[in-house]
């Protein structure tokens, strides 16, 4: 009987110190399970030598494949490059960098043979990180839980196990602003998490700067919902009712007071005002803006060269 395909997805951005220590360690892992697999390292437009260090592991090892796009596309299109040409009964995902564990592999697969489709991983918070780090990611979560329709659980991110199918729904997704960790919440199907404690980069800098995860923060937002369309026009409706309280003071200062003064809190409103209809306008000038770029159908990333077939 022939052994289950595992593919093995993993997304690179500048890795050549991590690409050997990762497919060596994913081979230790899955040798020791009843599993085929495939490993598929996606290059991101890499300025260093992360691809011709993957094109040495394919000439050698003809389980791992690489994907070269023709630029820097982004994590989240990196990943669904890799998904998009996955041919496994089942797909993994993780980063470069080791901090996921492929030790974990033996829990997440145990899981899916018991019949979830989708097995994902909680991080659980390393109390070494710098407080700023632990305090971002923290309200991260909780800002797109606030404003977004679908949960996404604190410490979630792209190391998880899919099913086939689950897989094949998320290829039909034509969407142009990816934000897969909500995606694949939003699709549902049977889902079960793991906690897990990340170790620490091997090599090299992380990519995610504090502008990044505020880019990631809004693309998941206006991916996920509509809400912060629907909290403008609340926060507008509110806002007009209380300047209703405004008018009787108005009234008593002309008709009573025979002057009119305050110039300074004039300018104050007219300023407040003024910049939360900037507020306003910038929330739905977002949502149009992608209604743009989703209309042109671009595709999410583009393949320079792979030896895939």
């Amino acid at each position: 009987m022939q052994n289950k395909l595992v593919s093995i997805v993993i997304p690179a951005h500048n890795e050549e110190e991590n690409i050997v220590v990762i497919a060596t360690r994913i081979e230790q892992v899955l040798a020791g399970l009843s599993y085929d697999y495939e490993i598929i390292i996606v290059d991101d437009g890499c300025r260093d030598n992360t691809l011709s260090v993957v094109q040495q592991l394919a000439a050698n090892d003809p389980r791992v494949f690489f994907i070269e796009l023709s630029r820097n596309f982004g994590h989240q299109s990196a990943l669904k490059a890799g998904l998009d040409h996955a041919h496994g009964d089942c797909v993994i995902s993780l980063d470069a960098d080791l901090q996921h564990p492929p030790e974990l592999f033996a829990e997440m697969l145990n899981k899916w043979e018991e019949g979830y489709d989708v097995v994902y991983t909680r991080r659980e918070e390393d109390p070494n990180l710098p407080l700023a780090k632990r305090k971002t990611s923290m309200y991260f979560y909780k800002l797109l839980n606030a404003l977004s329709e679908t949960e996404i659980e604190a410490g979630t991110a792209d190391f998880r196990l899919m099913d086939a199918k689950v897989v094949e729904v998320f290829r039909n997704f034509k969407e142009n602003d990816l934000f897969i960790r909500g995606m694949i919440k939003w699709l549902g199907f049977r889902q079960y998490a793991i906690d897990y404690m990340p170790n620490k980069r091997y090599a090299g800098a992380s990519k995610y700067n504090l502008r990044k995860m505020q880019k990631l923060a809004v693309q998941g937002v206006t991916s996920l919902s509509v809400k912060p369309l629907h909290m403008a026009v609340y926060l507008g409706f509110f806002i007009s009712c209380l300047s209703l309280l405004y008018v009787p003071y108005v009234f008593y200062a002309y008709f009573f007071a025979k002057h009119v003064n305050g110039w300074a809190s004039l300018i104050v409103t007219v300023a407040f005002f003024g910049g939360l209809q900037l507020v306003i306008l910038g929330i739905i000038g977002i949502y149009i803006g992608k209604m743009f770029m989703q209309g042109k159908n671009r595709p999410t990333y583009i393949v320079r060269s792979t030896n895939i077939k």
